[in-house]
C-alpha cells in the first residue's frame, strides 16, 4: 500500500479524508499545519502527500515547493476549496502534480493519487478552467 501524509487544518475534514483513503492507502501521518507537514514528510518519507492550500504557518503550496524541491516526495496533491486559475498555476509551478477541489474529493481524490503516483498529473474535473496540468 502506498504511504501517505495528509495535511488540513480542519480536523473533521482530515478525519473524513483519512477514512476515504485508508482502504487503498496507508496514512502514516495527519497534520494540521504546514510546518508539521514538512516534519512528517521528512520523518516518514511518504509515497504521496495530500495538502490543503490554506493552513497555519506554511501554506500547502509553499510546503509542496519545499517537499518536491528537496526531493522528499514528488507525488503531491493539493486538496482545496479554491477553483482559481492563478492558484492552480502556482501549484503547478511549485511541482504539485494533482489539484483536487474538496467538493470533488469523494469521487476524485483516489484517482488523483493513483495518477500522481504513476507520474502523471491530475486536475479536478470541477476545476476545468485551470492551466498547467494537462500534459
Amino acid at each position: 500500500m502506498p504511504r501517505l501524509v495528509l495535511a488540513d487544518d480542519h480536523a473533521g475534514l482530515l478525519a473524513e479524508i483519512r477514512s476515504l483513503l485508508e482502504p487503498e492507502f496507508r496514512v502514516v501521518s495527519s497534520t494540521a499545519d504546514g510546518t508539521s507537514l514538512l516534519h512528517a514528510v521528512r520523518e516518514y518519507l511518504p509515497d504521496a502527500v495530500v495538502a490543503d492550500v490554506e493552513m497555519p504557518g506554511i501554506n500547502g503550496i509553499d510546503a509542496a515547493r519545499e517537499i518536491v524541491g528537496s526531493g522528499l516526495c514528488d507525488a503531491v496533491v493539493i486538496l482545496t476549496i479554491y477553483d482559481d486559475r492563478d492558484l492552480i498555476a502556482k501549484a503547478a509551478a511549485a511541482g504539485v502534480r494533482g489539484y483536487v477541489l474538496k467538493v470533488d474529493a469523494g469521487e476524485e481524490l483516489i484517482p488523483a493519487l493513483r495518477a500522481v503516483l504513476a507520474g502523471e498529473r491530475y486536475l479536478s474535473h470541477g476545476a476545468g478552467a485551470g492551466r498547467g496540468y494537462r500534459d
